[in-house]
This record gives C-alpha cells, structure tokens and sequence, in this order.
C-alpha cells in the first residue's frame, strides 16, 4: 500500500493534518528554506532555527554563533545578518553555526515539531532533488507544508509543493485536493517560474523587489543550487547529506 502525499497549503492549516505520523516538509522558497539548503550546503556545521529575534540573540550569545533572520523582508534589527543565499558563501560559513529566525518559515518549523512530527526536512528549489530522493527512499506518509505568508497561502511556496507532488506522485497515494492543486499549478509555471511570478503579481515577488533582491528571487526558484538535505534533529538543522 502506497504512503499518502498531502500539502498543507498554510501553517493555519496544519492542525487538519495528522502530522505525528509523516514526514513534514517545511517549504519557505522566498527565502529562509532557500538559505538553509545553501548555508548546509556551503558547509554550515549546523543551523537553529527559532521563532523569535530575542531569543535568536540569546542563543547566538550563548553559544558564540552567527545569528541572522528576517522581519518582512529586511534584516531584522538586533542580529546581525539576513535571510539572503549570498549572505552564506562557504568562505564565511564553512564549520559555523547559523541561529535563524524568519517570519514565516521558522515558526512553521516549530509549529510541527509541537505537533510531533514523525520527522522534519526544509525543501526549496535549489534542494529540490535530495528532498525527492529521500521521500522516495523513506516511503513515509508526508506533509508538503508551505509557510506562506503570515498564514496567507502564496504562491511560490505552492509551486514548490507543486514540483515535489510532479516528481514523486506514482509512490504515493495522492490523499488532497492542494496537492492537485499545487501541481496544476507548478505544470502551468514550469516553463519560467520567475516570470509566472511577475506576470501573476505574487506579493512576495513585490516584496522583495521593492528591496532590489530580484537575484535573491531567481536563485531560489532554481532547481538543485544547493543539494543538500536539511534534516531538524535534536533542535539543530543539519546535512543529511555527508
């Protein structure tokens, strides 16, 4: 008997999901799960995700760390770092450890842990093919579930979930209409996700142009960039890929 596939199209929604019994997927494209899969990537010894900038600055105190994040798009004030890919080039991250607190996707990641998530990985395009292979390989139920926007579906989050549903669908038993959803939508973007996202005037998208990111947006609609496989455990983000 196949394992079912379902996205959760908003943290508001993740509490209709039975979540202590799948794989949960946490998906912030625009941009912390983009980051994560890229700082892991560039050799990153471990990453802590936390829900609020004051405790991100405790811990980073703490345990002498790097500590960044966002609010609404900028850095947030008191850390001292962002939420940009670029930020974390292998030259600076190599062997650190990043605490990191994102308006959207950070909270997500927590929200599930609560709920006692069989397991946690971050997706995003640039890690889009290691979070494929593992789904395939762990053959778990699982939660494709998308951060969104302050619990506003978006649309680059689903298109993620949408690209995951593409490519590993015949192992699964699709159990959700947001699945299906989300997969009509990847198939209508597939042919340039950047564009589909101007033209459809996704609110990310404006978001972040208005700070001139637009290569912050490219590179994290790229497919596999940063091949890792961030797996939560034990309170720390790390390469499931060694």
């Amino acid at each position: 008997m196949k394992p079912s596939l379902y996205t959760c199209l908003s943290p508001a929604l993740l509490n209709l999901y039975d979540v202590n019994s799948s794989i949960v997927v946490i998906i912030d494209v625009l941009r912390a799960t983009s980051t994560i899969a890229t700082a892991l990537h560039n050799g990153a010894k471990e990453i802590i995700p936390v829900d609020s900038v004051p405790d991100c600055i405790r811990i980073g105190k703490e345990i002498s760390a790097i500590t960044a994040g966002e609010r609404d798009g900028q850095v947030a004030e008191g850390l001292q770092y962002g939420n940009s890919p670029f930020e974390y080039p292998t030259h600076f991250i190599k062997n650190k450890t990043l605490v990191l607190t994102t308006t959207n996707g950070t909270k997500l990641l927590h929200m599930a842990y609560s709920k006692g998530a069989k397991e946690i990985i971050t997706g995003s395009f640039p890690n889009i093919t290691a979070v494929c292979t593992y789904l395939l390989q762990k053959n778990f139920s699982v939660i494709l579930a998308c951060a969104a926007w302050k619990d506003k579906v978006n649309i680059e989050d689903t298109l993620f979930a949408g690209a995951v549903v593409n490519q590993i669908k015949d192992n699964f038993t699709i159990a959700c209409d947001s699945s299906q959803m989300a997969e009509s939508l990847y198939l209508t973007a597939q042919p340039d996700l950047y564009a589909f996202m101007k033209e459809r005037n996704a609110t990310h998208y404006h978001r972040l142009t208005k700070y001139h990111l637009e290569k912050d947006i490219r590179y994290c609609l790229t497919n596999d960039t940063a091949p890792a496989l961030p797996v939560f455990i034990d309170g720390k983000l790390v390469n499931g890929i060694t």
